[in-house]
């Protein structure tokens, strides 16, 4: 239990400072774009109008955002440029946070366990599987790739 204890302090540490810093620089990228060429759009009465539901019912969106992957930074990133009050932010960003680092925590003590575990008791089975995975992994990536470039090709000859 100490060993989850411990790894889960860690981890909320790192996810308040990750999560914290994307939200600052959130907060900065908006106050830019508020005094660039972009203020006109940012002042209109629908973007207001969105940045006021933003600040009010964001929160929830930022808490849970935490049990994604992928779509935390984008959350947090945008509860800032919204300039959604820390007030209702930080409550978020502190549940949120213990949420993903409690469940990468338990999850996490315990897979690095298991395959210590396979590793240590059948070594072939373990450098078979981590073998699989890579394998599989590099797969899907070609795949996503080829697909992506057929698609973009399609596109291109589509719209000549």
């Amino acid at each position: 239990m100490d060993k989850i204890a411990l790894t889960a302090g860690a981890l909320y540490a790192i996810v308040l400072l990750r999560a914290g810093g994307t939200f600052a620089v959130g907060w900065l990228a908006g106050a830019g774009a508020r005094r660039s060429r972009f203020a006109e759009r940012i002042s209109s009465a629908k973007f207001q109008r969105v940045e006021r539901a933003i600040q009010r019912w964001g929160a929830p969106v930022v808490a849970v955002s935490f049990l994604t992957v992928g779509f935390q930074t984008a959350a947090n990133f945008l509860a800032g440029t919204m300039r959604m009050p820390l007030p209702r932010y930080l409550p978020a960003l502190f549940a949120g946070g213990a949420a993903w680092a409690l469940i990468y925590a338990t999850v996490g003590v315990g897979v690095l366990e298991a395959v210590g575990r396979l590793f240590a008791e059948r070594t072939a089975l373990g450098v078979s599987a981590v073998t699989v995975l890579l394998l599989t992994v590099c797969g899907v990536v070609v795949y996503r790739r080829r697909r992506t470039a057929l698609s973009r090709r399609d596109s291109l000859a589509g719209g000549s």
